[in-house]
């Protein structure tokens, strides 16, 4: 745990002579209706993920919120009403008064929006959130390496601390071809054997058009089910909530460009489906089904997937091939570099002993994780707890389970936040909460 102070004077804003505007948005049909303005801003804002492109965090709140909890923190320029910087966040049902992303556990970078043309929009973010610290703590999860959220620290007054979150490993956005050419030599050879088989196989791949999204989703969720069959599959994916938001976000996603699903299919029958999220910034592979047949012909699903995750971050010019979040050893085959996400927790003076409450509470149970991992003992105890015990222990979009099915490694079962990426979900409440990723702290 990285502590930056409680005292620090605030940099302050540029002056541009144009007067900004904050104002906290809590009316879902205004969230609805913010559709257009968002997508715009998200436009304008490099660092974005695709998790924060409106489909994805309007369709998880239709899931996922709760009534009266909303809090769009919402930055305008006052003379013309142009949104310049957003903040998607929610009140948690915690038991210390906090503030959280939207998205939850299904999200694998939180983040703001800032507008990059208007420097003084962070400053005026980090005010407007300052008023909400007074009564709360702001607990803004897995924050990348250069997101515009790190930019609000500076502009902090009040008490804040920075603690490591969940790694990420990244590949550089080049055909597949090149990644190989990156191996030692017998590694690039097993690597060209594992794609030459896949293509003697007879596997084509298909691009979903837009319209197909639907159904596509629902051939690659029952895939996603067959394959995990009797091998413990993270409960929130077989719900229908989790279907739903899935397939509300991704068509519309789809539309815009910020997803993809490709189909994999042998003599015209569908046995492999991907959904690959894209924006300027960075893409990932977040979910995946494979039918159990493909182990039986020898198919690297590993390898498959990487591919088709390559070619399609080649082609949309996107910065960086994120493998997401989790530390899976079969990652690390093709010798990604690692990026390690920042939790940043802020409050205000009259909050800071909850801030430093939470804060402990993180680093223990971190501590604690790092030294039960790889334990037998521990990984049965995180079995008999359940999904909602499995929520946060940890990997990436395909993570969980990945491996299983590749046969590198012992698996686990992923959506974009697989158990492993931040431990149990505090405060969730049951009713509306049960699933692998943190839905709500």
């Amino acid at each position: 745990m990285s502590a930056l102070g409680t005292r620090a004077p605030a940099a302050g804003p540029r002056r541009t002579g144009r007067r900004l505007t904050a104002s906290v948005c809590r009316d879902e049909r205004h969230f609805a209706a913010l559709a257009a303005e968002w997508d715009d801003l998200f436009g304008r804002s490099s660092a974005a993920t695709p998790f924060q492109t409106h489909a994805w965090l309007h369709s998880w709140w239709l899931s996922y919120g709760a009534p009266g909890r909303l809090r769009l923190v919402l930055v305008r320029d006052a003379a013309d009403g142009r949104l310049v910087a957003a903040a998607p966040l929610w009140r948690t049902r915690a038991r210390v008064p906090t503030v959280e992303f939207l998205g939850g556990a299904l999200t694998d970078y939180g983040d703001v929006l800032a507008d990059d043309d208007r420097p003084e929009a962070v400053p005026a973010l980090a005010d407007a959130l300052s008023r909400l610290a007074r009564s709360t703590v702001l607990d803004l999860r897995e924050v990348r390496p250069g997101a515009a959220a790190d930019r609000l620290l500076a502009f902090w007054t009040g008490p804040r601390t920075r603690l490591a979150d969940s790694l990420c490993l990244e590949l550089p956005p080049v055909p597949v071809e090149e990644l190989v050419g990156r191996l030692p030599s017998a590694r690039a050879q097993r690597a060209r054997a594992k794609l030459r088989r896949i293509d003697r196989e007879g596997v084509e791949a298909r691009p979903v058009p837009a319209d197909e999204v639907p159904r596509a989703l629902c051939r690659l969720l029952d895939l996603h089910r067959r394959q995990w069959a009797g091998r413990g599959v993270t409960a929130e994916h077989l719900t229908e909530r989790f279907a739903a938001h899935l397939g509300r976000a991704v068509r519309a996603m789809a539309e815009t460009g910020h997803a993809r699903v490709t189909e994999f299919l042998i003599g015209g029958e569908v046995v492999a489906a991907d959904l690959t999220l894209l924006a300027p910034r960075l893409s990932g592979g977040y979910l995946y089904g494979a039918d159990p047949l493909l182990r039986s012909l020898k198919v690297d699903v590993a390898a498959l997937l990487l591919r088709n995750g390559a070619r399609l971050a080649a082609e949309a010019g996107c910065g960086t091939l994120s493998l997401l979040r989790g530390d899976e050893p079969y990652k690390h085959h093709w010798r990604p570099s690692a990026a390690r996400n920042r939790r940043l927790l802020l409050a205000g003076r009259r909050t800071a002993p909850l801030l430093w409450l939470r804060a402990a509470h993180a680093a223990g149970r971190r501590w604690a994780a790092d030294r039960l991992r790889g334990r037998a003992w521990a990984r049965r105890l995180r079995g008999w707890a359940g999904p909602e015990g499995r929520l946060r222990a940890g990997t990436g979009a395909r993570g969980a389970g990945f491996e299983a099915s590749t046969g590198a490694g012992p698996g686990k079962h992923g959506s974009g936040a697989g158990p492993g990426k931040h431990g149990a979900v505090p405060g969730t409440a049951p009713s509306r909460r049960t699933t692998r990723r943190r839905a709500g702290s």
